[in-house]
């Protein structure tokens, strides 16, 4: 990672001509006339008599011999004297020779587009068909490991939330939607899995529909981004209104769109029924009830993370209603007062107020600044759009975790973002949830729109402030990955927590004693466990689209090897883990379905060209089902 980030046009261009050969005459002309030894030395006769000195002394090493030891017979001595003069012209002239010989020519340094890629293994592929194919062949890979973890929940548990691959049944944890199913739809459609699509598809079509009409109580937030998302998105793929229609597998779109309306239809209760703009958390599907969640406060990052899936429904369905209701959210927020941008964690759905002073952009913070970016992009990403204060909103929230948050840590200087539990005149905590890594991905993505950096400087879009987060997600993207790397068994803690000048811990390390930064990340036992979570693998798939640097392609392969090597089960499936810094590590009986979601999508789309599903065409809400941008206005 550069330490300083271009600011024209001129400085992404790559010219060769810096490393143009200079003459030696030249150097020592331009050392001469504007070094200091002119300055220093010719300002008084003193130094021009050294200098002098110097001069001769050099010539006389150069050309200067000395006289060969031994006693010697006379005609030896007169042999041996001619052979030493005529050898020392030889020599001198040689030594002249060398003095002014040419400097080898630096060889040329590649542009950022012509650096080579390795595979891993320390071979050099400089050939871009052999990279190319390189990166099929691990896209087949995770490609393959997503049908490993679908035959899994397929032989276990179709039709139930969740896979618990080691005792091989499955688990209602989400509402008893099939969360799983949904969830994975659309990544099979990227990946070209008719057979799943159908799978999944014709059990959407026979079973979700009277499911949603008589289970009990979901939670809004996690149904409407699994869910109702996951049908969204696979309406579109499946060539809804304007779709892309990359399968002809599993029902109609219609199907897919009917089922999210009557879902969400049971949704807006939680909406309708509060006193405030803030809905309640939870809803009661068979009769179109809400409630609050227990202690009454809804989470910052719930309410307001369900935007870009009810906006995107209004759209396609033409109905306005859902869009609006959800909006009103955000029209709320932006009244109420905050802290350089940054709001706590809680809110009530009672007064309409944020609740305590915590802060942080990890659990019940972290979408709430995602979705302040993504909304405003998909509406079209305009100043002049009625989205606007969104861009402003977050515009001022990432000057305030700039600000506040980000910190660095020691002995070696990893760039991380830290809380604020108790307010911002409080306490600062070095901790940094595994979640806040969809960070960087968002800092980018605000940067360029889904544009290349190379494009939006060619364009003129980069401000100094996005070029200020542009260079910050790429330091927090290296943090993130080395979050994995500073472990025994290459995976992310839940937490981790950092060494700076006001905190440390004794014995709480990654495990990976070989890690340049062992003693900068602490582990505390209670943090260790790995739930299989996307969000390091989502910024690598965001930054890489956008800095096209292959390094973040190299750590997405890491991590799907650590993956493949310690989670996978041999039945079907894959599992949580206990602790990361322990091999074997102790498994954990739980497949997430975002592992299936969003893990392995982002890992697919890290591989693949970068014309699948474009970032400045798309949005992907926060379990990785993509939005397209702006459908209609």
């Amino acid at each position: 990672m550069s330490k300083s980030l271009p600011y024209s046009i001129k400085d992404v261009d790559y010219d060769n001509a810096k490393f143009r050969h200079r003459s030696f005459s030249k150097v020592v002309t331009q050392n001469l006339l504007t070094g200091n030894l002119k300055r220093d030395c010719v300002s008084c006769s003193t130094g021009k008599f050294l200098f002098l000195i110097l001069i001769f002394g050099v010539a006389y090493l150069l050309l200067g011999h000395s006289s060969s030891g031994g006693v010697v017979s006379n005609d030896k001595t007169i042999v041996n004297r001619v052979s030493y003069a005529n050898n020392s012209i030889v020599d001198g002239a040689g030594r002249i020779k060398r003095f002014w010989r040419r400097p080898p020519r630096l060889p040329p340094r590649l542009s950022p587009d012509e650096k080579v890629s390795s595979n891993g293994a320390g071979q050099v592929l400089e050939n871009p068909d052999v990279v190319r194919s390189m990166w099929i062949a691990r896209q087949q890979k995770v490609k393959e490991a997503f049908l490993h973890a679908w035959s899994g929940y397929k032989k276990f548990a179709m039709g139930r939330d969740e896979l618990m691959p080691l005792s091989r049944q499955g688990v209602d944890g989400l509402g008893g939607l099939g969360a799983t199913v949904v969830d994975a739809l659309d990544t099979a459609m990227i990946m070209g899995l008719d057979d799943v699509v159908a799978e999944a598809g014709s059990w959407v079509e026979k079973h979700l529909s009277e499911r949603i009409r008589t289970k009990g109580q979901v939670n809004l937030f996690e149904t409407t981004i699994r869910v109702l998302g996951g049908l969204l998105s696979a309406y579109h793929l499946r060539g809804g209104e304007n779709g892309m229609n990359i399968t002809q597998a599993g029902p109609k779109p219609e199907v897919y769109l009917a089922t999210a309306k009557d879902l969400a239809d049971r949704l807006l209760s939680a909406f309708t029924t509060s006193p405030t703009a803030i809905p309640f958390s939870d809803v009661i599907l068979h009769d179109k009830s809400a409630q609050p969640a227990p202690g009454g406060l809804s989470s910052t990052s719930e309410v307001s993370t369900v935007q870009l899936e009810f906006n995107y429904l209004s759209s396609v369905s033409g109905d306005q209603k859902y869009g609006l209701e959800a909006m009103k959210v955000m029209e709320h927020m932006k009244t109420l007062p905050k802290f350089e941008g940054l709001v706590p964690i809680y809110i009530s759905p009672h007064t309409g107020e944020f609740d305590g002073e915590n802060i942080r952009l990890g659990s019940r913070g972290d979408s709430y600044y995602e979705y302040l970016i993504k909304v405003w992009l998909q509406s079209g990403g305009s100043s002049n759009s009625n989205t606007s204060y969104l861009h402003e909103m977050y515009k001022e929230a990432m000057n305030g975790v700039r600000h506040r948050l980000v910190k660095k840590s020691i002995p070696n200087g990893l760039v991380f973002v830290g809380e604020l539990p108790y307010g911002l005149n409080n306490v600062f905590s070095s901790k940094m949830d595994h979640l806040v890594c969809f960070l960087p991905g968002t800092l980018a993505l605000g940067a360029t729109k889904g544009l290349t950096k190379k494009q939006a400087m060619k364009n003129n879009m980069l401000n100094f402030e996005d070029l200020k987060n542009l260079e910050l997600a790429e330091e927090l993207t290296k943090t993130c990955f080395e979050m994995y790397a500073v472990t025994s068994t290459g995976l992310a803690p839940e937490i981790a927590y950092f060494h700076t000048e006001d905190f440390s811990e004794e014995g709480h390390d990654g495990g990976n004693k070989s890690s340049e930064f062992v003693n900068d990340i602490i582990i505390r036992p209670a943090d260790r466990h790995n739930l299989l979570r996307p969000e390091t693998v989502e910024s690598l798939f965001v930054l890489y689209r956008i800095t096209e640097d292959p390094k973040y392609r190299e750590w997405g392969w890491q991590i799907f090897e650590a993956f493949e090597k310690h989670t996978k089960v041999d039945t079907g499936g894959y599992c949580s883990l206990d602790d990361v810094t322990s091999v074997p590590p102790n498994r954990r009986d739980k497949m997430e379905t975002f592992f299936l979601g969003e893990t392995l999508k982002y890992l697919y789309l890290l591989f693949a060209d970068s014309s699948l599903i474009p970032l400045d065409k798309f949005v992907f809400n926060t379990e990785a089902h993509p939005i397209p941008i702006n459908l209609k206005k």
